[in-house]
C-alpha cells in the first residue's frame, strides 16, 4: 500500500472521528439528555396552590392558572406548517406558488449544471440544492429579517400603548394608533390583531396569536401580559410599562452579545476565507502548479476532504459563537 493511500485512509478516519465527536458523542455521553432535562425543569409549568381561601381564589392563583393555560396553548409545535412559515417570512405566496417556484429553481439548477458539463450526479445534487435548500434558506432568512425588524420597533409600540392607557384610552384604540403610525411589520401585525378581535375573538386571545406569526419571546410576553390583564384585571399601563423595560433590556443584551461575539465571527470568516483565497492567488500566479488538484483523481479527493474539514470547522465555530438568552 503506497503512502498516498495510507494518507487518504488516515484523513478519512480523522474526518469520521471528527464528525462522530461533534454529532454522536453528545448523544452517547448523555450531555444532550442532561441539557433536555435541565431545560424541562427550567420550563416547568407553574403549580397552582390547592389551599382553600374561601369561595374566591386569590389573584396569585388566578395568575398562575392563566400562565399555565397560556403556556399549554401557545407551546410551539415540533414542525411548523409551510403556510405559517411563508407568513412568518412576510410573503404573500400560497403553498402552491411556493412549491412551483421551488420546483422551477431546482430544474434551472439541474439544467445549468448539465449545461456546464458537470455530469448527472453533480447535476442532481445542484437540482436538489436549488429545489429544496435554496427556498428553505430564503424562508429562514426572510423570517429572521422580519423578526429583527419587529423587535427593533416593538418597544416603541408598547410605549405608545402605555401612554394611551395612561391618558384613558381603551386598549383597542391604542392598538389602532399603533397600526396606523408604526412601521412594518408591526403595523400589519397589530392590524391583524384588531381584525381578529372585531370578528368576536377576545382581545387577550387575539394578542396571544401574535406569537404564532412572530415566534419570538417578546411577542409571547406581550400576549401573556394582555391575557392576564383581561382575565384578572389590574393596572394595564403599569404592566405594559414593566414589559417595555424588559423588552429594552433584552434589546441591549442582544446588542452586547453581538458586539462581544463579533471578534470571533470575524476570525471565523477570515479563517474560512483563507484556503480559497490562497488557491485563487496560486492559480493566478502559477496555474500549472495547482491545476493537478482538480485534474487528477487523487487531487479531487483531497479537495473533497478539505471541503469536509472546512465545513466541520465552520459548523463548530458557529456553534461556539452563537448565544441564546
Amino acid at each position: 500500500m503506497d503512502l498516498q493511500m495510507i494518507a487518504m485512509i488516515s484523513l478519512a478516519s480523522l474526518a469520521a472521528g471528527g464528525l462522530g465527536w461533534v454529532f454522536v458523542y453528545p448523544v452517547l455521553s448523555g450531555e444532550r439528555r442532561a441539557e433536555q432535562r435541565v431545560a424541562s425543569v427550567a420550563r416547568a409549568d407553574p403549580v397552582a396552590r390547592v389551599t382553600q381561601r374561601g369561595p374566591q381564589r386569590s389573584r396569585r392563583e388566578q395568575v398562575e392558572e392563566t400562565l399555565k393555560q397560556l403556556e399549554v396553548r401557545e407551546r410551539k409545535p415540533k414542525r411548523v406548517p409551510l403556510s405559517i412559515r411563508i407568513h412568518q417570512a412576510g410573503l404573500s405566496w400560497t403553498q402552491r406558488q411556493f412549491i412551483l417556484i421551488s420546483v422551477g429553481m431546482g430544474a434551472i439548477a439541474f439544467v445549468a449544471a448539465l449545461g456546464i458539463g458537470l455530469g448527472l450526479l453533480p447535476a442532481l445534487g445542484f437540482g436538489f440544492a436549488g429545489g429544496l435548500g435554496a427556498p428553505q434558506w430564503l424562508l429562514s432568512y426572510l423570517k429572521k429579517r422580519r423578526q429583527n425588524q419587529f423587535l427593533n420597533g416593538f418597544p416603541d409600540a408598547v410605549d405608545v400603548i402605555v401612554r394611551g392607557a395612561k391618558a384613558g384610552l381603551p386598549l383597542l384604540e391604542c392598538m389602532k394608533v399603533v397600526s396606523n403610525d408604526a412601521a412594518e411589520p408591526i403595523k400589519s401585525e397589530f392590524r391583524a390583531m384588531i381584525e381578529t378581535q372585531t370578528i368576536g375573538i377576545p382581545i387577550g386571545e387575539a394578542c396571544s396569536k401574535l406569537y404564532e406569526r412572530i415566534p419570538v419571546a417578546e411577542a409571547n410576553f406581550f400576549g401573556i401580559v394582555i391575557g392576564i390583564q383581561q382575565k384578572t384585571g389590574g393596572n394595564l399601563s403599569e404592566a405594559l410599562g414593566n414589559l417595555s423595560k424588559v423588552l429594552r433590556d433584552r434589546k441591549k443584551m442582544k446588542a452586547k452579545i453581538q458586539a462581544m461575539s463579533m471578534e470571533a465571527k470575524a476570525s471565523a470568516a477570515i479563517i474560512a476565507a483563507l484556503p480559497p483565497s490562497v488557491m485563487i492567488l496560486v492559480y493566478l500566479t502559477s496555474p500549472d502548479y495547482i491545476q493537478i488538484l482538480w485534474l487528477h483523481p487523487t487531487g479531487r479527493m483531497m479537495l473533497a476532504g478539505c471541503a469536509v474539514w472546512m465545513l466541520i470547522g465552520v459548523l463548530v465555530m458557529r456553534k461556539m459563537i452563537n448565544f441564546d438568552f
